[in-house]
């Protein structure tokens, strides 16, 4: 009985660590992760990036709809070509990127989990703040787990990637960003495009 007993537990225990959630940090040592976002308006189309991006997500390869964690990006990170035009998107009047450094998404549950290899598509629901605004959106991702793959990005460590791409869109009036103003030059609707490779090294 005692035979049996220990061999339970260590069944168990083998099982539970095998299924913990694996901690990504979205941090890009090579800085190639960024948002791509874009305003098309009447008169004008204004497109522009961020590449200020860290953030963690919790991931279980054998759970995917357990999908947990936070994506911040650094307000003063966002950069477009016209530097008149970034001056005014970062200041009180817009982004007020002083008063509020970080735009975050934190993600709070999953459903609708799809699997196809090692690419996951899921509708993800979260809070996105914005000048200290939250508010609740779901949009579909599309996840790709690469097991040992972060050896080929980063040739000295060894660990697992994941990639996160998203595209959805918000309204900048729901946020406070100058709403209702210039809109036939700067859009309320802002499309969002993000590709993001978050990395969970281990030792050997």
């Amino acid at each position: 009985m005692k035979i049996v007993f220990a061999l339970a537990i260590s069944f168990l225990s083998a099982h539970m660590a095998w299924s913990a959630p694996i901690a990504f940090d979205f941090k890009d040592p090579k800085g190639v992760n960024n948002a791509v976002f874009k305003l098309d308006a009447l008169l004008e189309s204004i497109n522009g990036t961020a590449s200020g991006i860290s953030g963690t997500v919790l991931f279980d390869p054998s759970s995917p709809g357990d999908l947990t964690g936070k994506i911040i990006v650094a307000a003063s990170s966002l950069n477009v070509a016209n530097a008149m035009m970034k001056e005014h998107l970062l200041s009180d009047k817009w982004l007020d990127a002083t008063k509020y450094p970080e735009i975050t998404f934190s993600l709070e549950k999953a459903g609708n989990v799809k699997i196809s290899g090692n690419e996951i598509t899921v509708d993800v629901t979260g809070g996105m703040t914005i000048k200290g605004i939250k508010k609740s959106i779901t949009t579909p991702v599309k996840i790709t787990y690469l097991k040992d793959k972060l050896k080929a990005r980063l040739p000295q460590l060894e660990g697992d990637l994941l990639v996160i791409r998203v595209n959805f869109k918000l309204k900048r009036s729901d946020f406070n960003i100058n709403p209702g103003q210039s809109e036939d030059k700067v859009s309320n609707e802002i499309d969002i495009s993000l590709s993001l490779a978050g990395q969970a090294p281990r030792t050997k």
